[in-house]
Parts: C-alpha cells; structure tokens; sequence
C-alpha cells in the first residue's frame, strides 16, 4: 500500500468513526431531544482541547449479525481534553451506535480512561446513554461492568468523579454513576433504573411509566439519587462546567481560588481577611448587615437559611448540591473572598430544620466529600432535634443519623460551625458541635443551647412543682422564664468553652473570614488503621 492508498483508507476510517451510527439514526437523537456523543463533548470541553483515545477500537463479535452494525469506537467516544484550562478525562456513550450497549471493548475504552484520568490525577466525566449490556456479548459485557466499577471505587476520594445521565441507564448499568460522586441528569431525557418497566409490570402487576419510575425528577425529589437536575442537555453541560470550578483536580490540591475586587481594593499590610480595613465596603459585607432582617429572634418563626448563606458568601456565589431532596437540609459551596467553602446548614422553613433520616444521609455524604478534597466546612446551626416518630424509628433514624456524627468526627479540614437559633439535644451534637471536633464555634446572641426548648423542659423539670401550686399556669409561665433565662442562652456554653465567641449577626462574615485564615493551615491525622467502618 502507497502514501496515497494509506492516507485515503485512514480519511475513510475517520469520517466512519465521525459518522457514529450513521446520518439516519443520528438524526433520530436529534428528534428525541439529545446530543450525538461528539456534540456533547463538544460542548462540554473548552474549544478545540478534545484529544480522542481508542477512536478505532471495534467489536470483535460476530454473533446475531452484530458485525454488521460495527463501526468504529464501538458506541463509546473517550478521551481528554480541558474545562477552563484544567485537564479532565472523559468518556461518552453513543446511543446511534449499537444502542449505546456496552460490550467487552466498549468497557475496555472507559477503563482505559478511567486508568489514565488517575494516573494524570484529573478529574473523570462519564456521560451515560446507553440501552445496558450488549446481550449478543454475554458474559463478557457484565465483566465489563465489574472492571469499570473496580475503578470507580478505587478512584473515589482521589478524583472527582462526575456522571452526566443523558438517556437511559438501566440495570448493572446505573452502579457506575452511584458510586460516582455527583449525578446529573435533564428531565424528560434522563432515566435511572434497576428494573425495567416492562419488568415491573409483569413482576407486581403494577402500570408505571419510565419517566415514573426513575425520570429525573423522581431522582432529584424522592430518591436523592441525583444531586443536579437540568431542563435541557446544554444548561446540564454548563452546570458541569461549574460544579468543576469549585473542585480541586485531585485530594492533594486546593480547590481554585478566584481573585476578587474585595481583595484587590485592601492596602498592603492588613491581611486578607479583615473587611473593616477595606476602602471600598464589599457588597457582600453590606449583605452582611441584613441577616438580622432575616432571622426572626422567636424561634418558633420560620425563615430561608439560604438567604443568610448568601449574607455571608461573596455575591453570587453559592451553589447548592440536591437543592430538591431533603430539603430540610442545605448543602453546597460558596467562595469567600475567592476561596472556595463548603455548607452544610439546618433549613427551618420546612419541618422546622429538624433531621430526619434523608437529610442526614444527604448531609453526610458531602461532609466527607469535602474532607476528601480539602474544603473547609462551615455548619449553620438552627436545629431542634432529630425528627420523631414511628416512620423515622421503622426507617433507620438512629443508624442514618449517625453519620452525620461519624463523618464530622473523621473530617480533618478546617471545621466551623455558628449556632443562629435553636440548638437541642442530639441534633446539636451532631451538627458539628465543639466536643465533636468543631476547630471554631460561633453563637448569635438569641442562640438557645440546651437538652430541649423550654416548654418541653418544664413539662419534666417542674412537673411537681407546677401541680402543686395555686395556679399552676402561672407557676409554669414563671418556670419557664427562669428555664430560658438560666439555660436558653449562648453565654453558658460560652463560658463552659463549647462556644468560643458570641458574635452579632452582622459580624458574621468576618468572623467566619478570620476562623477560616487561622483555620487554613490546619494539620490533622487520624489513628492509623486500615479504614473505619461508617454505618451505612
């Protein structure tokens, strides 16, 4: 074979690979709303950085005329490329080729980058679209499966690890993106399942539709399977684009500091963290001033958490993980002055703020995600108990609310917590409370810290004293006085050392600035063991 004969086989090799499944069921993807696998990467990678791995890997099995349908790449598209100029590796199925099935080779791709993107310590993007296994290859598709989660597992807490659901993943299929660190997935387009609807029909009789049993918003609402949902494949793809920016590219980086005008308007000599000495008063520290506005001082008063989050971070910049699961809880990032942090607060404005057994799951898994990837953690506090009742109890209240206890005792990053409101019993504990390993605790003066509220309390504490008196209503008004004005309190703890500094609302973010520069060198070890064994 000449120059010309080789060059013109290796042209017609490409543009068959480029082609995918071809121009009739390409336009098929495109009529149902999605991206081909090309478009998506496409879109997701700064322009031009893509640099394909394995383009022409094929099938190599021949049962049920599956050579027919073979081109090459064998319906997976892998490779590297850039997302804001930092190196990521990712692999994306092609729906137009084969289903998307996953076969020996086309699993063989995505450990292939799986094994690149930890040796390069940068992070992996998995975007799923796929029918399941590739039942003409048998045995070989499920080991496939085995190798991939192997990988996964391994990679976990080395790596962030992304997985975008832009079709159906079905069966053995959904475990990769579990074990994943973050889902996403676009309603009407997404779907997570373990068992068929076909299956589920003939199994317990029962009519449900795809988009009923595992759609997007049923993952994003009742499940917590996924943790960012989208109306359409593009804003997906910009939402992964962002998540990455709070992310550091592997455990032994900090995450990316973005410079901001707060920062560059301080004179030289007054250090980073101290607000009063700015020149310009930063739009987030007037923010700062209207949390009292915000926070109502009866505690029976509901309010949104997320307003006060967004008093404390720099404008604009908190970004809240499963926003629509467990909503009794708020988890997510911010910057402050750049820098990213991660928040886990209590949300009174439904039930109360208090834990329930979703929530704690929630809040746990990105405690130690944080942990893994050096992000300090900042707690707000506003919590009356762990939820009761005979459906917590039946559903595991007791070993999923440990978990948030375990994973703040493991966490080493720099830990801080502010009490705002309320903080009783158990749930005060859990929520990262100073015996817990808290580095820094902050209280609001209308922080009321104790066993329980103080009409539970005088129910028990002077239940004879109340039934002995005249008038036993108002015996029990003056109890419960003398119960708030001795216990319901921040300066008890404070004096007992559990709380290091009560502070006013509006001095929050500075507070909260200095805890985090003298927290930011933080160094702490674990006792020596294999791992722990979390309550799962």
């Amino acid at each position: 074979m000449n120059w010309d004969e080789a060059i013109q086989e290796l042209d017609e090799r490409r543009k068959k690979a480029l082609a995918g499944g071809g121009k009739a069921r390409v336009e098929k993807q495109h009529q149902s709303g999605k991206m081909t696998a090309r478009e998506r990467i496409e879109m997701l990678l700064d322009k031009d950085t893509f640099v394909e791995v394995d383009g022409f890997v094929e099938s190599r099995i021949d049962d049920f005329d599956l050579d027919k349908r073979r081109v090459p790449g064998d319906g997976v598209v892998t490779g590297y490329g850039e997302i804001d100029g930092r190196l990521v590796f990712v692999s994306s199925e092609d729906f137009t080729v084969i289903g998307g099935t996953l076969g020996e080779y086309h699993s063989f791709k995505i450990c292939r980058i799986q094994d690149m993107a930890m040796k390069m310590r940068a992070p992996l993007i998995c975007i799923n679209d796929s029918g399941g296994a590739r039942i003409e290859e048998g045995i070989s598709s499920l080991s496939g499966y085995s190798g991939m989660f192997l990988r996964h597992t391994q990679a976990s807490g080395v790596i962030p690890q992304i997985a975008v659901i832009l079709g159906p993943c079905s069966g053995g299929a959904c475990y990769a993106p579990a074990i994943c660190d973050f889902i996403f997935m676009v309603k009407d387009i997404s779907k997570m399942f373990i068992t068929g609807p076909n299956v589920v029909k003939t199994v317990i009789n029962e009519e449900v539709s795809v988009e009923e049993l595992g759609g997007a918003q049923v993952h994003a609402q009742k499940s917590g399977v996924s943790h960012f949902t989208y109306d359409s494949e593009g804003e997906c793809l910009m939402g992964v684009r962002k998540l990455l920016s709070y992310l550091p590219g592997n455990y032994t980086e900090k995450p990316p500091v973005i410079d901001t005008k707060e920062r560059q308007n301080r004179p030289r000599g007054m250090g980073r963290v101290f607000p009063r000495f700015n020149k310009v008063e930063s739009a987030a520290k007037a923010k700062a001033a209207k949390i009292r506005d915000i926070v109502p001082d009866n505690s029976r008063h509901a309010y949104d958490v997320k307003e006060v989050i967004d008093c404390i971070v720099d404008e604009g910049s908190f970004f809240e993980v499963q926003k629509e699961f467990a909503m009794n809880g708020v988890i997510g990032w911010g910057r402050m002055e750049g820098k990213v942090v991660g928040f886990v607060a209590n949300q009174p404005n439904v039930m109360g703020g208090s834990l329930d057994y979703h929530v704690s799951d929630k809040i746990a898994r990105f405690i130690r995600f944080c942990d893994c990837f050096n992000i300090p953690l900042i707690t707000l506090i506003d919590v009356p108990a762990f939820l009761p009742g005979t459906a917590q109890e039946h559903s595991g209240i007791i070993r999923h609310g440990a978990k948030i206890l375990y994973a703040y005792s493991e966490a080493t990053v720099p830990k801080i917590s502010l009490i705002m409101r309320k903080a009783y019993g158990g749930a005060y504990i859990a929520m990262n409370s100073k015996e817990m390993g808290a580095d820094i605790v902050y209280a609001w003066p209308i922080a009321e810290i104790a066993v329980m509220g103080a009409d539970g309390a005088v129910n028990i504490a002077f239940k004879k004293k109340i039934k002995a008196a005249p008038d036993p209503a108002a015996m029990r008004e003056q109890c419960k006085a003398e119960y708030e004005d001795r216990f319901l309190n921040p300066y008890v703890a404070a004096a007992r050392g559990y709380v290091n500094e009560v502070i006013k609302p509006e001095e929050t973010r500075d507070a909260l600035l200095k805890a985090l520069h003298g927290l930011k060198n933080k160094q702490a070890k674990l006792p020596e063991k294999k791992h722990g064994n979390i309550p799962l």
